[in-house]
């Protein structure tokens, strides 16, 4: 019978062994980086790695153990590509743009942009932010928002990028890939969705109800006890209030928020409409300069990879090995009609840090080298 505590004195001396190689290896992996620096060589070579990997598994003498040498180089040679990235990093190699740092926003001498009309929860968003005596207009649609910005007609956009419940806003991600505008901060706005009327407006009469598909959606439940009422979807809330008070019918109603209803002279029909309790929208405030706070510590990347396997845990690999929180990760397709580009995708990632962190610098540096493409959109 074997002896178990011998068996397991054996895998520590082997172990031991593979730690004092594995150190051996990451000390010529250094002298390898050095040499890069002073030829100007990338650090990933695919066809070095790929003919590196193929000539090891020759080396297994068990078939079983193929697939597991495989991965096991495959992290080694990633894990020295990082400890080059870092080395690089702290040589003065950094491919980092340009970017001024401030110690907080001027909230009180700037512009502000928001879509959809006064009452909206952009607008709430905006006065949330940046109070309510801002200097403030309003646009159509979110790439307004982002034209407006781009061209210094509005210093700053208030977008919504999320909610609790109905998850990403997919537009507005896909605006903030396209534009070369950047999240300078975030604002929370709690979604309370009111009922909304004229004064004197019966429910037992009602035969419309109007707001915005998601607030139609947020508040299903308690429109399924009024079945008769007809569901008709408005760009935004607050239109759909605007829309109440302009037709002066009390057979239709809105879903908005208090502030729509003070703003249009409506009544509060009805409260705790919502499905769920805490609905909350996340919004970013975007700026057309590359200026961060100081203490910002979110740090907000978009990536592109190809469809192949192991791609993307390589590159969030990065941020796994400088010890980063990573805690939000949504993915786009890549339109279809993009040459050679058809099923890859996008990746939105969130995750802890500042910018001026060495770990941070490590962890993008080594995404930007490996991915084929990055974008920073923002670091609050």
């Amino acid at each position: 019978m074997l002896d178990l505590n011998e068996i397991r004195n054996n895998i520590d001396k082997i172990d031991s062994q593979l730690v004092e190689l594995f150190e051996e290896r990451m000390k010529l992996t250094t002298e390898v980086a050095e040499y890069k620096i002073e030829t100007g060589k990338k650090v990933l070579d695919p066809a070095r790695e790929k003919a590196k990997l193929e000539s090891v598994k020759k080396l297994v003498k068990n078939p079983d153990n193929v697939h597991a040498i495989d991965d096991l180089f495959a992290q080694i040679m990633a894990n020295s590509r990082k400890n080059q990235y870092m080395l690089l990093e702290k040589m003065g190699q950094t491919l980092r743009e340009p970017y001024e740092a401030i110690d907080e926003i001027n909230k009180k001498n700037c512009k502000v942009v928001y879509q959809g009309v006064p009452g909206a929860y952009s607008y709430a968003a905006m006065i949330n932010f940046f109070g309510k005596d801002v200097d403030n207009f309003n646009v159509p649609t979110w790439r307004e928002c982002m034209e407006a910005v781009k061209q210094g007609k509005a210093d700053y956009a208030v977008l919504p990028i999320e909610n609790s419940n109905a998850g990403i806003v997919a537009d507005v991600y896909d605006l903030l890939q396209e534009y070369n505008n950047y999240i300078i901060a975030e604002t929370y706005v709690k979604i309370e969705h009111l009922l909304l009327g004229l004064p004197g407006t019966d429910l037992e009469n009602v035969t419309a109800v109007y707001s915005h598909p998601q607030g139609l959606m947020q508040c299903d439940r308690f429109l399924d006890t009024h079945k008769n009422w007809q569901r008709i979807s408005q760009a935004n809330t607050a239109l759909a209030a605007k829309m109440i008070f302009q037709e002066h019918n009390k057979t239709h109603v809105a879903i908005a928020s208090k502030e729509a209803a003070e703003l249009y002279g409506l009544d509060i029909l009805k409260s705790g409409i919502t499905d769920q309790e805490g609905n909350t929208t996340r919004f970013v405030i975007v700026t057309n300069t590359r200026k961060f706070v100081k203490n910002a510590q979110k740090m907000s990347i978009v990536f592109e990879t190809a469809n192949e396997a192991g791609t993307l845990y390589n590159l969030l690999s990065h941020i796994i090995y400088n010890g980063l929180n990573m805690n939000k990760i949504e993915s786009r397709p890549i339109e279809g009609n993009v040459e050679g580009k058809r099923w890859n995708f996008r990746f939105f990632v969130d995750f802890a840090g500042n910018i001026d962190d060495p770990k941070v610098m490590n962890a993008l540096r080594g995404i930007e080298e490996e991915a084929e493409s990055i974008k920073l959109l923002g670091n609050y």
